[in-house]
């Protein structure tokens, strides 16, 4: 047996016992959608990072926030949470729970000295002007460490950099079910959970017709036929916060199609809802006039008190265009 024979029947043991490990493989594993609770402190101080738990969260004065402290939706192995969190779950089963010490290269990167500079105030906004702001000068985020007179010293530094992270979890539930696997996914995309449902829709759609090869001809147009087909799909509400929300507003291609990748649907829709006024109907040119019944007895109103004869402006329009 020649050396090349040899190494390719190496390489084709190996394929074998990779493909054996991942038949093999328990437990959750990435790509899978689990519920997480949480609570994250930096080791030196004891600073909250972040929690789902609403009692920490109380305690910590942090309540008040508009969002909600629960355990949260995430998919394994999307780099949701940090790693060495991931490596701790996956393999692992609902129920498990532990605690991982991040370092701080790998949690909010280590301090810099350098992030620190100094810039002139009139980069930043009057109302920003003091110690804490969060400012944002030259495309990068930052805080006000000191400012006098017209100069300040702004830290482009994460406020958390160069503290180690000690990350508290447990596994809540394996989630299953396809529309709260959505809902999860909008929570952390969006940080908010829109109404949405999942619906299969029959849809036509126009798909090309095989030809016969033997009277197949280089310039023909190839011939399309309506078909009807079933598609699932996940309906959205667009309320207006969600409308507003600075992520959707953004990217909203981006996790549409993460959304489409990850759930296995064919397509989202996005729904607007417009409420009724209560018969306030819309408010027109002039203060209220502009259509509807009346609509151009008000107009000759309008011109009759404004001592305006309407046949003079036709004729003025008429000279313009010629």
């Amino acid at each position: 047996m020649t050396e090349e024979e040899e190494a390719e029947l190496e390489a084709q043991a190996d394929d074998v016992d990779e493909n054996a490990d991942a038949d093999e493989a328990e437990g959750l594993q990435a790509g899978d959608f689990v519920k997480l609770a949480y609570t994250a402190y930096t080791t030196e101080d004891d600073q909250l990072v972040d929690t789902t738990d609403p009692e920490v969260a109380e305690e910590e004065g942090v309540d008040d926030q508009a969002e909600e402290f629960e355990p949260r939706t995430l998919v394994l192995g999307e780099g949701h949470i940090f790693d060495e969190v991931e490596d701790a779950i996956i393999g692992g089963e609902v129920g498990d729970s532990g605690t991982v010490t991040i370092e701080a290269a790998e949690a909010f990167g280590e301090y810099d000295p350098d992030d620190v500079q100094t810039v002139s105030a009139e980069k930043i906004d009057e109302d920003d002007r003091y110690p804490g702001a969060n400012v944002q000068i030259d495309g990068k985020q930052g805080y006000i460490s000191t400012i006098v007179g017209g100069r300040a010293r702004v830290d482009f530094n994460h406020p958390l950099a160069g503290e180690d992270v000690e990350y508290e979890y447990e596994v809540v539930e394996e989630v299953d079910d396809i529309e709260q696997q959505a809902a999860g996914l909008f929570e952390m995309y969006l940080g908010m959970e829109p109404d949405l449902w999942i619906e299969t829709d029959e849809v036509e759609e126009e798909v090309p017709v095989e030809s016969d090869e033997d009277d197949e001809d280089e310039d023909s147009e190839p011939e399309f036929e309506t078909e009807v087909v079933e598609k699932e799909t996940l309906y959205l509400e667009a309320t207006p916060q969600m409308t507003m929300n600075q992520q959707w507003m953004m990217g909203k291609q981006q996790i549409g199609q993460d959304v489409i990748d990850k759930l296995g649907v064919d397509r989202v829709i996005v729904q607007e809802v417009i409420d009724g006024m209560g018969g306030m109907g819309m408010p027109g040119m002039m203060g209220g006039m502009g259509g509807g019944a009346g609509g151009e007895a008000d107009i000759e109103e309008a011109l009759e008190e404004a001592d305006v004869d309407a046949d003079e402006i036709v004729e003025e329009l008429e000279g313009a265009e010629e």
